[in-house]
């Protein structure tokens, strides 16, 4: 069985002194991956990486929780951001790589509103820069990679705006997702996919709604170094263990692992157009 981990961070701090190792291990257990930029210099350094193997590839993009300075925890790791905004002219440096399959990620986050400043500010400063980076995918005809927690009513409707303007070909994926059945069943309608971790192992509520989404709107990711679930709880994830995501999906599902294993292969391929 080949995997596919659509959605994981192996350039991060977190993989600073083993970096190379994480990637040949999921690499040699027939794991491909796509790690995820989420502020211009984590983007910079997953290209950086990519370019080193085949079978990896990266996105490009501004999370919201780097808007703002900020500092928390996440489990078990202090995180701590600067004050940054979208700038297309520092992207587009970027966007034309080879490795390079999407822009993300980015989205709505009105879970973590940072201390000493106005909430109503922050969300529309998300609400700005979501629209800035949705229109550079549309410009560069690339999928995005989407990032909501407690705001998928509005970030259905920043999505729905730009595919009706003519944007968003290539549309995307709603990555960790935790909505209900309405919410999945709305973005099925804008052919988007829904991206499933750890958080299945968790959440009975989400284990419930994701048997209702069908296997062909589905990709499975690890979301690593965050969402380690088990035998793993407690240490660092790796784009490896996202085989025990699909185990978890399989069950929920009532398929085979194989199954689970082709199907959202599949899927992720086409969604990033991956060359395989």
């Amino acid at each position: 069985m080949k995997f596919i981990d659509s959605h994981c961070h192996v350039q991060f701090r977190a993989y600073l002194d083993d970096m190379d190792e994480v990637v040949k291990r999921s690499l040699s257990e027939d794991v491909f991956m796509i790690s995820i930029g989420t502020q211009s210099d984590t983007s910079k350094s997953a290209i950086e990486l990519a370019e080193r193997y085949d079978g990896v590839w990266a996105t490009i993009g501004l999370h919201p929780n780097h808007l703002h300075k900020q500092e928390f925890f996440d489990t078990n790791e202090q995180i701590k951001t600067r004050s940054e905004t979208f700038d297309s002219a520092v992207y587009e440096k970027m966007v034309q790589h080879e490795k390079v399959v999407a822009i993300g990620e980015f989205g709505l986050d009105y879970y973590r509103i940072p201390d000493g400043y106005e909430p109503s500010v922050v969300i529309q400063d998300q609400i700005n820069d979501c629209i800035k980076q949705l229109k550079f995918a549309s410009k560069y005809n690339k999928p995005v990679v989407i990032h909501c927690r407690d705001a998928h009513e509005k970030q259905f409707e920043l999505l729905k705006n730009e595919i009706d303007a003519g944007g968003l070909t290539k549309r995307g994926v709603i990555h960790s997702f935790t909505g209900n059945v309405e919410e999945a069943t709305r973005y099925a309608e804008l052919e988007f996919y829904i991206g499933v971790n750890g958080i299945l192992t968790f959440s009975k509520e989400l284990q419930a709604v994701i048997k209702e989404v069908p296997l062909e709107q589905l990709v499975i990711e690890t979301d690593a170094p965050y969402l380690t679930l088990p035998p793993f709880r407690g240490k660092r994830n790796e784009p490896r263990y996202v085989k025990y995501v699909a185990e978890l999906l399989a069950e929920i599902k009532g398929v085979t692992v194989e199954e689970i294993a082709e199907v959202t292969a599949k899927n992720t391929i086409k969604l990033f157009n991956l060359p395989l």
